[in-house]
């Protein structure tokens, strides 16, 4: 699939909620999944850039039990407490994706959440190693029981929120995060070239390319330029 095009002129979408994603979204965290998902595929003997490939998006354990198939799921879980408490340790080169504070600054108080695959102290040390505000609404990987390209996530967002799924625009970088919007009957906002490549129904090119209004009566205008 090719990758959608950025909008020449400006799109405007409006909402009664948004849901965020976090890594790729509102903080590059690039440099840390690098560092920690390599040193695992060699410890595995797998190929890190085939690795790389699979980990964007999704829980640990979830990424772990496609690249290792034949594994039993109770080691996956362990594994992936202990990535995550690598991870959560590891915040250098972690920074804000351009544009994420003034966006989240112009979101208070409107309608959005975070929805996100990390749990909450990696999305907590995220945020804080960013400079970004935690939204007061928040779905972490201990809040579901099934990871992106799952739904689950997003329609438990949703539903704290009080708004209908085909009220919410979904903000995405990965492929199981666009998947997981679409799947819960979302539109996606897709942030970075990583997004472009599994058909958003928007692309930008990071946060700088969205102005967030208010709407009369409750809701959110995107002008996406």
């Amino acid at each position: 699939m090719t990758a959608t095009a950025a909008p020449t002129e400006s799109t405007v979408i409006t909402a009664r909620a948004l849901l965020l994603d976090m890594d790729g979204t509102l903080v590059n965290s690039d440099a840390v999944v690098e560092r920690i998902w390599r040193r695992w595929a060699e410890r595995h003997g797998l190929d890190g850039d085939e690795v790389m490939k699979v980990v964007h998006g999704r829980q640990g354990y979830a990424s772990m039990a496609l690249l290792l198939p034949d594994r039993p799921m109770e080691q996956n879980h362990a594994d992936n407490a202990r990535m995550l408490a690598e991870e959560t340790a590891d915040v250098d080169g972690v920074v804000p994706i351009p544009g994420a504070p003034e966006f989240l600054a112009s979101l208070r108080g409107l309608p959005h959440a975070l929805v996100t695959s990390a749990d909450v102290a990696l999305s907590t040390a995220r945020m804080a190693a960013a400079g970004l505000e935690l939204p007061d609404v928040r779905v972490t990987a201990e809040s579901v029981g099934a990871s992106k390209p799952d739904p689950e996530g997003f329609l438990k967002g949703a539903a704290e929120l009080g708004v209908a799924p085909a009220d919410c625009v979904v903000f995405e970088d990965s492929g199981a995060g666009i998947e997981a919007g679409r799947s819960a009957g979302m539109r996606v906002v897709g942030v970075g070239a990583r997004a472009g490549f599994h058909g958003p129904d928007v692309l930008v090119r990071d946060l700088r390319q969205v102005r967030v209004e208010a709407v009369d009566g409750g809701g959110v205008r995107l002008v996406i330029a």
